[in-house]
């Protein structure tokens, strides 16, 4: 069976803190690249991240941190990627040191912008990562829940079956159920576009429209969903599974969803840059809908909730117009 080797993460936000309980929990050694010195000081001083899922604590003595994204990747043989998507490239680019031969895992929920790629494309055609050591985490899985050990389900996707399984027995526990899949771009994109559709969920809910109609929403979404991977990526798959529903729902759904609460902000009146100031935090459905709408531009797939977020976010159309324009549409 494949050997996963040396695991190390790359980010430092609240699913790369929830990723690392988990895998740490299992191999007691992990590397972790932190772009910021001054956060690994504190959590070494800590023993917790400074900044993110602050009540989990870390037996320091585990964990080699790192600033130098070169020195943890030569020192590392299986690579989770757990960074915001718009700046994936940013810490790419510092790379001196080959990762082609490197097993990478993507546990980013999100579309690299400008590229209109999804992680593991962008690894596969800018870093000739082959296929086979390309791996990526799904499911409905918030960071906060996993942090409380409440039961939660991932599935790791790679086209090597093989080492996907391997991986899932660094993250299987307790409080962790996984299984796999050999669907890499149906779990990616459906990752994107379950944060667009959070987005209007919570539109829908700033604007008061209430849990009757966020269920016609999210029927309609998983069929507008399904209609695009259908299209994008042709291949056997119940898009009912968890990794594919499921996640749609809880991110839908969900008060920890930093889409729908983002989504939430722009139905009551706020305008995307005084929503995305106060939040903090990357809503990574922002840059995932106008990316989704580019691809769609060229393939045509009838998408009229992903049309809706982007007119409102990036047209500038009224959220109670353009909603009560989706909802007409709606059966």
């Amino acid at each position: 069976m494949f050997d996963c080797g040396r695991i190390a993460i790359i980010g430092g936000g609240s699913w790369a803190t929830a990723i690392a309980k988990i895998v740490v929990g299992h191999t007691h050694h992990i590397g972790w690249y932190m772009r910021r010195d001054d956060r690994i000081d504190d959590f070494r001083r800590l023993s917790h991240n400074p900044a993110y899922l602050t009540s989990v604590h870390f037996n320091i003595n585990e964990i080699y941190f790192s600033s130098d994204i070169n020195k943890i990747i030569q020192a590392y043989d299986t690579l989770v990627f757990v960074t915001p998507s718009p700046y994936l490239k940013n810490h790419l680019r510092k790379l001196k040191t080959r990762i082609k031969d490197k097993f990478i895992v993507t546990a980013i929920k999100g579309i690299v912008p400008d590229e209109n790629l999804v992680c593991s494309e962008y690894f596969h055609q800018v870093y000739d990562v082959p296929y086979e050591n390309l791996a990526c985490i799904g499911g409905p899985s918030h960071a906060e829940e996993v942090a409380l050990e409440r039961l939660s389900y991932l599935t790791v996707g790679c086209v090597d079956e093989d080492k996907a399984r391997a991986f899932t027995q660094v993250l299987t526990s307790d409080f962790i159920k996984t299984k796999t899949s050999n669907d890499v771009l149906g779990i990616e994109y459906s990752s994107v576009l379950k944060n667009v559709y959070a987005i209007a969920a919570g539109i829908c809910s700033g604007l008061k429209y209430g849990d009757n109609f966020l269920a016609v929403l999210m029927a309609n979404a998983v069929q507008e969903m399904q209609r695009f991977l259908n299209t994008i990526h042709p291949a056997p798959r119940n898009v009912y599974d968890s990794v594919y529903l499921g996640d749609l729902l809880v991110t839908g759904y969900s008060n920890f969803s930093r889409n729908r609460v983002f989504g939430t902000m722009i139905g009551k009146g706020y305008s995307v840059k005084s929503a995305q100031i106060e939040m903090e935090m990357i809503a990574e459905g922002f840059f995932g809908t106008k990316c989704m709408k580019e691809i769609n531009r060229h393939l045509h797939v009838n998408m009229p909730i992903l049309d809706a977020v982007y007119n409102i976010l990036y047209e500038r159309i009224s959220p109670q117009i353009e909603i009560k324009l989706l909802t007409d549409s709606f059966r």
